[in-house]
């Protein structure tokens, strides 16, 4: 096998719904209003209004009945923080079935570029050796007759990975609460920060913290 130099992606995210943020808050209010009986008070433009006071009141149990699908591209190591989100359905990339080894995966292990994290700039070359060195391991492994869910057994974290994550509102204001922080992984923050601004645009009131 001809040796081939790993891939390197930049991280990122595709919201796969289609999102008309007036049409969901007009379904929220619609649903809510059932626990005041006031049904009768929904207009053409209540909505925002009414979606404002559930959460200034805390009834945040009302934008559970909305849900968002977000398919992220980042690495193995980010990816784990994501999935301790209880409350959302996660489809990933599978490293027991996917072989990297194969055409349509361009012969090469992908991993998220790490530069603009790195504090030294000498950093770059140990990480691309060490990226260089597991796909060489991977592939000697695969060549050895191992199916690829032994081999991976040395894949990197900084692996690509593209997960699909399917939670309701309430869940997505938590996760960007907490993965937008300061103290969060700044890989995490790197996709999370953009997609906040991104939904923040796209339906009113919710995402307003």
């Amino acid at each position: 096998m001809v040796e081939k130099a790993v891939t390197i992606v930049k991280p990122g995210f595709i919201i796969i719904d289609e999102i008309d943020g007036d049409k969901i808050l007009k379904s929220i209010e619609r649903k809510g209003r059932y626990c005041y009986k006031s049904e009768d008070k929904i207009t053409a433009d209540s909505s925002k209004q009414f979606v404002k006071m559930i959460i200034d009141k805390g009834h945040l149990a009302v934008i559970e009945h909305e849900k968002i699908s977000v398919v992220f591209t980042i690495d193995r190591g980010v990816s784990h923080e994501v999935v301790r989100h209880r409350l959302a359905s996660f489809a990933q990339e599978s490293t027991r079935y996917c072989n990297y080894s194969k055409d349509k995966f361009g012969n090469s292990i992908t991993v998220i570029d790490i530069i603009p994290h790195l504090k030294n700039k000498l950093s770059f070359n140990v990480w691309l050796n060490a990226m260089e060195d597991a796909q060489r391991h991977y592939f000697k492994m695969l060549e050895y007759g191992e199916t690829p869910q032994i081999a991976r057994s040395v894949l990197p974290n900084s692996l690509k990975t593209e997960i699909v994550v399917t939670c309701n509102l309430r869940e997505w204001r938590e996760i960007f609460k907490q993965r937008t922080a300061a103290a969060a992984h700044p890989q995490m923050r790197e996709v999370m920060q953009p997609l906040l601004e991104e939904l923040r645009n796209l339906i009113p009131i919710i995402f307003d913290f």
